[in-house]
């Protein structure tokens, strides 16, 4: 992989494992996922007079991928429900490449056989990172199985349908941007719907953290769309989900969970896939 679009894609996982963070903190899980969505759109909106509208091509993967982030927000927000941020959080992300991989033969990319070989590896290490993850050794268990796996099957159909829209499009940030308006859009009306209008006198004190998050997942999934443009879309996938190593940091460092020697093992496996693809 060319060595700014890795730069890139690395930049991205960062940004993405501090947003994440943001959703373990708060009281209400789905509330502060949905409130980080809409402040994207926020952040988004003065943006969008200085790129075109998408082409037409481009909208069904917008509204489809709008659709998904919904089914994110649900799934992820539940999850943590079961489990701790460094214990989802792999499980969520790491399961995401093998579909993103077999789904992204419809945009028509073939990885080498040292490339697969990468992709598996750092999705071990991943799904090590998760095993027996959880505060006080807590093990795995099935609600949270099923929430953060249905997660990464969200993760894997927007991803391609992005990668495929900002294709169609001929400008990635300008679809990315138009995305992020449509799912605030889309996020407001869902939150209206299950939580009622008034649910937003008790978003508003939250404001400067839903911008502030807003901000972070809007570089960060800007910054993957843009590197689907450049190179495999399973490729690009496989290499956010380092963010996990940075999700492990801010799970030990700032909410007080473990750091057992085994994911240390699985930071060593991660980082090897990682290497593997970035020299392949």
């Amino acid at each position: 992989m060319d060595t700014t679009v890795f730069a890139v894609v690395m930049a991205a996982a960062a940004l993405h494992a501090g947003w994440n963070a943001l959703l373990k903190i708060g009281l209400d899980r789905y509330l502060t996922a949905s409130l980080i969505q809409i402040g994207a759109a926020c952040v988004a909106l003065p943006a969008l007079p200085l790129f075109d509208i998408p082409v037409a091509s481009a909208w069904p993967c917008i509204a489809l991928s709008a659709l998904l982030h919904i089914g994110y927000n649900i799934f992820l927000s539940r999850a943590y429900q079961h489990g701790d941020l460094s214990q989802v959080y792999p499980i969520a992300r790491g399961s995401s490449p093998l579909l993103v991989a077999l789904l992204a033969l419809l945009a028509g990319d073939i990885l080498q056989a040292g490339q697969w070989a990468g992709l598996l590896i750092l999705v071990g290490g991943i799904w090590l990172m998760a095993w027996h993850g959880g505060h006080q050794g807590s093990t795995l268990n099935g609600p949270l199985l099923f929430n953060a796996v249905a997660t990464a099957a969200c993760i894997a159909g927007y991803t391609v349908a992005d990668a495929l829209g900002a294709r169609s499009n001929g400008d990635a940030i300008g679809y990315a941007l138009w995305l992020f308006l449509v799912n605030g859009v889309v996020a407001t009306t869902v939150i209206t719907l299950r939580r009622g209008p008034r649910i937003f006198l008790q978003l508003g004190p939250h404001w400067r953290g839903g911008l502030g998050g807003g901000a972070m997942s809007m570089l960060a999934y800007s910054l993957v769309i843009w590197a689907t443009t450049q190179a495999p879309v399973a490729l690009v996938s496989a290499l956010r989900e380092s963010s996990v190593l940075f999700a492990l940091l801010i799970g030990w460092l700032f909410l007080k969970e473990s750091m057992q020697p085994l994911r240390l093992l699985a930071c060593l496996v991660i980082a090897a896939g990682v290497a593997l693809m970035k020299l392949t």
